[in-house]
């Protein structure tokens, strides 16, 4: 399986997105036989208020310079919400410029100092492609995922342990794809990061379906619930914060939701 291009990444994301709807989702009749579902290419034009020629050349792209309304009328007809409306501008906008390392930083003694005295709160950061930079002891205690120097996203489909480890790990899937894309951007600047999609598409079909959704959610707060080896159901929610000049890390911290708390005290005991 080849590496999911992002070359047109504006025509690959309307492609997508105009797959996922309907027409019956948006009012329009569909009385002939289609081969794939999805809303085709006239019909979000005339929903965007736009011609279909100018917006072929737009998912060819064959137009680099729409303008912030025709934007944000695709947005609209795409029924985007204000995540998706902004990464499809800065699809449109995004600057030309070579590719380099990025500068996460390492993570301050201070924020080192701070997850290490929470001994009831997992606590971890993670660079904006969900590598793992920092964790506490009781993070590493809910998954090895946590463990500095390992990737999120490349854990979520290719460890097998996180699929016994969350009790929706499909769901979990969803949510860490489209976190990863709102978290990074259209064009993140990252050589390493390109080739942790190749490996990923080369290796997931899960991933390959998800990824080609082009689905932008950004991950402030969730609850997971989780079949913990040790102590058994586990249910958290968790709160992501930005660190401040610190080129893109967040701050996740995790706490017990009402009946999880025995468990996870048994399992910060357990340390």
């Amino acid at each position: 399986m080849g590496v999911v291009s992002e070359q047109n990444a504006l025509g690959a994301f309307l492609r997508a997105r105009r797959g996922l709807i309907t027409p019956q989702e948006v009012g329009l009749n569909a009385t002939t036989s289609r081969r794939v579902p999805g809303l085709r290419r006239e019909e979000l034009a005339l929903l965007a208020g736009i011609s279909a020629d100018y917006y072929l050349r737009l998912e060819q792209g064959r137009d680099h310079h729409p303008s912030p309304e025709i934007l944000d009328a695709l947005a609209q007809a795409l029924r985007l919400d204000e995540a998706g409306t902004t990464y499809l501008h800065q699809l449109a906008y995004r600057p030309m410029r070579p590719a380099r390392a990025p500068e996460y930083g390492e993570v301050s003694p201070s924020l080192l100092k701070l997850i290490d005295s929470w001994p009831a709160n997992p606590a971890h950061v993670q660079a904006p492609d969900m590598t793992v930079l920092a964790s506490n002891a009781l993070a590493r205690a809910i998954s090895p995922v946590y463990t500095p120097g390992t990737n999120g996203l490349r854990a979520a489909f290719l460890d097998p342990s996180l699929r016994d480890l969350y009790v929706d790990w499909r769901s979990m899937a969803e949510r860490v794809v489209a976190g990863v894309r709102a978290a990074t951007g259209p064009d993140p600047d990252d050589p390493g990061f390109a080739k942790l999609i190749a490996e990923l598409t080369d290796q997931s079909p899960e991933f390959v379906e998800l990824w080609q959704r082009h689905e932008v959610h950004p991950q402030g707060h969730d609850v997971v619930e989780l079949n913990h080896p040790l102590v058994g159901r586990l249910e958290l929610s968790y709160e992501k914060f930005q660190v401040e000049g610190r080129g893109g890390q967040r701050l996740i911290v995790f706490q017990p939701e009402p009946g999880s708390e025995d468990a996870l005290r048994k399992l910060a005991t357990s340390l």
